[in-house]
């Protein structure tokens, strides 16, 4: 018998359970017994609250498709971070016991930078005791800031939604005839990919955003002034879009100094708009209002990509087929076949290569003056967020998988 384990980590997305989707069905497709899912992460995988995926999939003919149209994760998630190894073995020892009891012999962790730093962990432990255990990562995030991938399942949609909701608030923007300034800001602690899909919003009549600022720039006060005033000459309404995560020449963000860190020492940024809000309504005395998207860019599936959910749920097959290959310490990568023609190909790169980077926005993707992007960066964009994803609807809204699982407090 062979069993294998799953977890979801980090942060959300729209497309993170079509990965979840694609591992049960290659698993199943594969001979393995048992898929289960360990509830919030590595914190359920220790805590040994796990659920059986293909017992729940054997009652629900509808489970696999509806699943992957779910948004947030199925699993639950967590922000832990395992210690290392050699320092602490006895957190180790424990969850190899745990596994060796569910006759498990692959571990597929889906998340991010911090997640990935988890699968290497595992990956060498398993891997020094000669356990037989293979440990797969599938990416993603939002941000799309993993090394080593083109993009990361997950930002597809989130560009998607933000690229629509800025031309939507654009039209919102332009029906008075008076002088006003709207600010978006968008996620993206350390790199503006997100953000710089803001630009997507353009055309139909729509050339907002007109200011889109990056944290690989360093940010000036005094030149998104003088960047808005001088819009404002010549237009009624400007739209500026922002990451949270911009920083001036010294390198302190603008949301906050004093911004509190998370477990993983990360600033937990927001009111990067909003301080932007009033450094410009002193200056420029105009009509002005910030918006912060925040939880919407991750969940709103009603906005995905279907190229994204896609590839997601492709991710999650591929991990399958390198766990039977005996591989460990991997995760899934997208490669761009030909870049004039998109077509997504599918590899692996040892963990290592990913684990606790950042990729940030080539300067060349963003424009000279650092307040827009290039046609690069559009170019890039453009074949992330094709398609649209068929939400089945009950009673008006969307018909998502119960998650009873995630209420109960007493496991």
């Amino acid at each position: 018998m062979k069993n294998c384990i799953i977890i979801q980590s980090g942060g959300p997305t729209s497309a993170i359970n079509s990965s979840l989707a694609g591992v049960v069905k290659g698993a199943i497709e594969a001979g393995y017994s048992h898929v289960y899912g360990a509830v919030n992460g590595i914190v359920g995988v220790l805590s040994q609250n796990v659920i059986d995926i293909t017992e729940i999939a054997k009652k629900d003919d509808s489970f696999q498709r509806r699943l992957s149209h779910t948004p947030a994760m199925y699993l639950g998630s967590c922000r832990m971070r395992m210690p290392d190894p050699k320092m602490e073995p006895a957190i180790y020892d424990a969850l190899y016991a745990f596994f060796k009891s569910l006759d498990i012999t692959a571990f597929f962790g889906i998340g991010g930078n911090d997640s990935m730093d988890t699968i290497a962990k595992l990956s060498a432990y398993f891997g020094s005791k000669n356990a037989g255990i293979s440990v797969i990562g599938i990416p993603k995030t939002i941000d799309n800031d993993l090394l080593a991938t083109d993009h990361t399942p997950g930002f597809g949609s989130a560009a998607k939604y933000v690229a629509t909701t800025v031309r939507e608030m654009a039209y919102d923007t332009m029906i008075y005839p008076v002088k006003s300034i709207t600010i978006v800001e968008i996620m993206g602690r350390d790199s503006g990919w997100l953000t710089a899909a803001s630009a997507l919003a353009r055309g139909n009549g729509v050339d907002a955003p007109q200011l889109i600022y990056l944290p690989e720039v360093p940010f000036s006060v005094e030149q998104c002034i003088a960047d808005t005033r001088s819009l404002l000459k010549h237009r009624n309404s400007v739209l500026i879009a922002v990451s949270e995560g911009i920083r001036d020449s010294s390198g302190e963000y603008i949301a906050s100094a004093d911004a509190k860190e998370d477990k993983f020492g990360h600033k937990m940024l927001s009111g990067t708009g909003k301080a932007i809000e009033h450094i410009l309504s002193n200056a420029l005395g105009t009509k002005i209002r910030s918006v912060e998207l925040n939880i919407p860019e991750r969940c709103g599936i009603h906005l995905a990509s279907k190229t994204d959910l896609d590839e997601a749920y492709k991710m999650g097959q591929v991990a399958v087929g390198l766990a039977d290959k005996g591989l460990s310490g991997r995760m899934v990568v997208i490669e761009r076949a030909d870049a004039s023609d998109y077509k997504p190909v599918y590899s692996s790169v040892p963990v290592q290569e990913v684990a606790n980077g950042v990729r940030m926005v080539p300067r060349d993707y963003i424009s000279e003056s650092g307040n827009d992007v290039t046609e690069k960066m559009t170019d890039y964009l453009s074949p992330l967020i094709q398609g649209q994803v068929e939400i089945e609807y009950r009673d008006g809204l969307p018909d998502f998988l119960p998650i009873d699982h995630l209420m109960d407090t007493t496991r």
